[in-house]
């Protein structure tokens, strides 16, 4: 579906702030499926230690497969084959946060409260990396995205029995769990976008 939809560009979407990982001591990825964005960040960031929050055992596997065949180091990894929205995390000690092509799978109500979860576990100092779709304001690239999105979110709903029929966007969310926007990049005429959000200073 990821080929069939944009190709490689969600994936130079997943890698547009990974620059911004040196540095991070701890990160905590969100709906990760098989490892793309985790291979990249654990060879950006080779002391990185970090936690997979990814429902689905399957997608760990083949995680857990990618980085093998990248001779990476999975002891920095650890893997929680549990529900995003049922999930707790324990501490708060996460410096990055990472949800790419995750937060559209949820409606509002959903979102609002995940984003709010997530952002409790964040340090003061954490960053937020996301990529997700999205819809231009105007023009022909607006009626574009639309029509992509509603047949994304048909196949999604009869597929995997996906909640959300629209796209929810999570800025005000994250606004609210304290992070604001420092650099937005668009994809794709405006169907895709990366983001860069921290946490502002108490």
């Amino acid at each position: 579906m990821e080929a069939v939809l944009a190709g490689r560009i969600m994936q130079r979407c997943r890698t547009s702030f990974l620059a911004e990982a040196v540095g991070r001591r701890r990160a905590l990825l969100v709906g990760e499926g098989p490892g793309r964005l985790l291979v990249e960040l654990l060879r950006t960031a080779p002391d990185i230690e970090v936690t997979v929050v990814e429902q689905s055992p399957g997608m760990i596997r083949e995680a857990k497969s990618r980085i093998e065949k990248k001779g990476l180091h999975a002891c920095r990894v650890e893997f929680l084959a549990v529900d995003a929205l049922t999930w707790n995390p324990c501490v708060r000690g996460f410096d990055l946060i990472v949800t790419h092509f995750f937060l559209d799978c949820f409606g509002p109500v959903e979102l609002e409260s995940l984003i709010g979860k997530l952002g409790d576990s964040a340090t003061d100092d954490a960053r937020w990396l996301l990529g997700d779709f999205c819809i231009p304001k105007r023009g022909w690239r607006r009626f574009r995205a639309l029509a992509i999105h509603a047949t994304m979110y048909a196949f999604f709903r009869a597929a995997t029995g996906l909640s959300a029929r629209r796209l929810t966007p999570p800025d005000d969310f994250l606004r609210n769990a304290g992070f604001q926007l420092v650099e937005r990049r668009l994809f794709s005429l405006g169907l895709i976008h990366s983001d860069q959000w921290v946490r502002r200073a108490p």
